[in-house]
């Protein structure tokens, strides 16, 4: 099975409401969850009752922590906004500060999970995790993951791995260009940080759902053209493997100025501000008019 899958949903209730063209309108069948925003729950409300599977988007970028502000000194200022940046996180092994990290994350990921774990258990989905611009990859954020989840027995059916086949790429190029430069650097270094992940856990993972995954190195122009072409050859490897299909995209468009001024993370801003954002969800609706492949 694909899952045409979007992040972000429960920033803001315009843009989720985006998303959400996307499943009446699209192929989405799949929607992560922002567990820390201020308006998750009026965003929940408008989630239908069945048809959009839903993840908990753990997230240390965007927003406030929902662990107490004074436990997370390295993770957030003094009014909970986090500020703690990917390199401090990639590095923290060379810094002296990995243990510290490690505890801080740990308390925040399991805030984030408890918060919406009684509402996907609810609607009598299994519990699926994944992370806001793939940083639960980062070795000190998924160890810290992976003692939440053996400390608290957390019934997780499925955490993304966002190791892409690079393989696949090389075969349709140049017909994939054109796409962002530095998507090469986060795909190739997310498929780096996953292969630690595999090697150190990968008697758990085995037990987990799997899924070939697309998203990252056409992270903000993944149009119709690109899903088009790709699909059908993902889906057949998926398939050689007993495995499903991810494809992520980010048809979540802030587009309020009163929203707007909400954003804290600058990434955030300038990523969910962009006009790709439309691209993206125009080749949502497209693909599930099914004018591309059969899904």
């Amino acid at each position: 099975m694909t899952e045409f899958h979007a992040d972000d949903y429960g920033l803001f209730p315009a843009q989720s409401g985006r998303i959400l063209d996307c499943w009446r309108e699209g192929a989405l069948n799949g929607t992560s969850l922002m567990p820390n925003s201020p308006c998750l729950d009026e965003c929940l409300d408008m989630l239908p009752p069945e048809g959009i599977a839903l993840t908990v988007h753990l997230n240390l970028i965007e927003g406030r922590c929902l662990a107490p502000k004074e436990a997370l000194p390295l993770l957030v200022d003094d009014r909970g906004v986090f500020r703690v940046s990917f390199s401090s996180l990639l590095f923290s092994r060379f810094t002296g500060k990995y243990r510290e990290y490690r505890r801080e994350i740990k308390m925040e990921l399991s805030a984030q999970i408890r918060a919406l774990r009684s509402v996907i258990e609810g609607r009598g989905e299994a519990l699926r995790l994944d992370g806001h611009a793939h940083w639960h990859m980062l070795p000190v954020v998924f160890d810290a993951l992976m003692d939440v989840i053996a400390e608290e027995e957390l019934p997780v059916a499925y955490i993304r791995i966002p190791r892409e086949p690079i393989g696949l790429f090389l075969r349709h190029f140049p017909a994939i260009l054109p796409f962002h430069p530095i998507n090469i650097v986060k795909s190739l270094l997310l498929n780096l940080l996953a292969g630690r992940n595999l090697r150190r856990y990968g008697a758990y993972l085995d037990t987990l759902e799997k899924k070939l995954f697309l998203g990252v190195l056409f992270s903000g122009c993944f149009d119709y053209d690109k899903m088009r072409l790709l699909l059908p050859e993902a889906e057949a490897e998926a398939a050689r493997r007993g495995w499903g299909v991810e494809l992520l995209a980010h048809p979540g468009a802030v587009y309020e100025e009163a929203d707007i001024r909400e954003l804290t993370s600058r990434d955030d801003l300038a990523f969910l501000t962009s006009p790709d954002r439309m691209t993206e969800a125009e080749a949502l609706c497209r693909i599930g008019r099914k004018e591309a492949v059969n899904v």
